[in-house]
């Protein structure tokens, strides 16, 4: 049984001083406080959870940066989606895997020990599947296995191109861009099959199911496939755009949010991507049905998205998670910062996410992620007997941390630190990060930087 021993670390009830975990198998074992560092001890200074990235796209790492030149007309996230379906063309097994396995690595690095991979590149460049169906399942099984990140790995069901014209009329037949995402229910149910075969190895991994969107996948569709979940996590895109919402109301009267809570059952086991674009009555009734909102700030500003209504949400007792989707930046701390910082921009005011039991902004925001990210990945996360030792150390040297202590290295982490902070990581006990380098990072850089010479080639 090895032990990890922290000068200060932020347990579920509070911060406590001369913290000991013991870890068995992966997983904390026992939490004492108030004890001395002993011989043997790994030490830190500042212990806290490790923090749950609930959505990513991988394979979206290698084409950061490459959709930000402006076409000849108003870009949007539609035509961002173009750059994309470009991007994957040629991308295979291979790619996929050293793509992820960057991206994974940094998510390491900055903080996030859990992952839920959205995962919709299913099939070969011509849009046929692999002989193994989970095939690239398989690859992000890999790359999570080989950087140690935890894994929830939530297939995509994509069957769709669009809403129909109108009222009624049948859903709009896929593009061809598209054709490396698409499955029917049956083929959906053998990829989920073996899916879950590709995951085996990984000792902890939570497999789920996600239907793409309302634009993607019919109200059958999901009522179909929602038994392929054997109850784990189940997350859609829902209301990202206006025009999804605009369309969706000229398809079926409703809008996404409002389509969902009235016909899907969303309950506890869903995490609605986004949610963007509701009514006042939509994200009450979302707030209630103890479902989660899975928010990507970086993402939604770089493909002009739009604000959530973080501040009325979280006061209806609403539960939300970060995640970095397209991964053009993956940085925690900056999720969390700009998270708050747009709250702050649109509602003219200070400190929003701040409640009455976490005035500090950065306490409060690190809380609510945890809880609602590991509700969303069906993996709890915190320093407690039982959870996954999945554990980040802040560096206590670094300049925005300086004559700080409990809170506000929080908020100095989040809010003054212009980049690092995040000293060690510790994944199911194995010291994943040192010196905030992942271990394998100049092995996992070196092929990524190869594959996109090849893609670019």
């Amino acid at each position: 049984m090895a032990r990890l021993w922290f000068r200060s670390a932020l347990l579920p009830d509070g911060w406590a001083e001369g913290v000991a975990l013991a870890i068995a198998d992966g997983r904390i074992a026992a939490v004492a406080r108030g004890v001395p560092a002993a011989a043997g001890d790994e030490r830190a200074e500042i212990g806290l959870p490790g923090l749950t990235n609930l959505h990513s796209h991988a394979f979206q790492r290698g084409m950061a940066g490459l959709a930000e030149t402006r076409g000849p007309g108003p870009d949007s996230f539609w035509t961002w989606r173009e750059v994309m379906y470009r991007f994957v063309d040629r991308m295979d097994p291979d790619d996929a895997e050293a793509i992820a396995a960057q991206a994974y690595v940094e998510m390491l690095e900055a903080g996030f020990t859990r992952v839920g991979e959205f995962h919709y590149l299913h099939h070969d460049p011509a849009g046929a599947p692999y002989a193994d169906r989970a095939e690239m399942a398989a690859r992000i099984a890999a790359a999570a296995q080989s950087t140690g990140i935890g894994l929830t790995l939530l297939p995509v069901f994509y069957a769709h191109g669009g809403f129909g014209p109108g009222r009624g009329a049948p859903p709009a037949p896929p593009s061809p861009g598209q054709r490396r995402f698409l499955s029917d229910r049956d083929g959906f149910a053998a990829l989920m099959r073996d899916s879950r075969r590709a995951v085996a190895e990984l000792p902890d991994a939570v497999v789920g199911i996600a239907p793409h969107s309302l634009r993607a996948a019919t109200l059958d569709d999901i009522a179909a496939i929602l038994p392929l979940a054997e109850g784990g996590p189940v997350h859609i895109h829902a209301a990202e755009q206006v025009r999804e919402v605009e369309e969706c109301l000229a398809a079926t009267g409703a809008r996404p949010v409002e389509l969902l809570l009235d016909r899907a059952g969303v309950d506890r086991r869903w995490c609605l991507i986004h949610a963007t674009h509701m009514t006042a009555a939509e994200r009450r009734r979302f707030a209630a049905s103890g479902a989660v909102a899975g928010l990507c700030p970086i993402t939604e500003a770089n493909l002009g998205d739009g604000v959530f209504p973080l501040a009325a949400f979280a006061g209806e007792g609403g539960l939300v998670g970060i995640g970095s989707d397209s991964n053009v930046l993956i940085s925690a701390a900056a999720e969390l910062r700009l998270l708050e910082y747009a709250q702050r921009l649109t509602g003219q005011a200070r400190a929003v996410a701040a409640t009455p039991a976490h005035p500090s902004t950065g306490r409060a925001l690190i809380e609510a992620c945890l809880a609602g990210g590991g509700q969303a990945l069906g993996a709890p996360g915190g320093l407690a007997v039982g959870h996954s030792a999945d554990i980040i150390a802040l560096d206590p040297d670094h300049p925005a941390l300086a004559a700080r202590s409990r809170d506000a290295w929080l908020d100095g982490w989040i809010f003054a630190a212009r980049e690092g902070g995040v000293e060690q990581v510790w994944r199911a006990g194995r010291r994943v990060v040192a010196d905030g380098r992942h271990v394998a990072r100049e092995a996992v850089a070196a092929r990524f930087r190869a594959t996109l010479a090849r893609l670019a080639a």
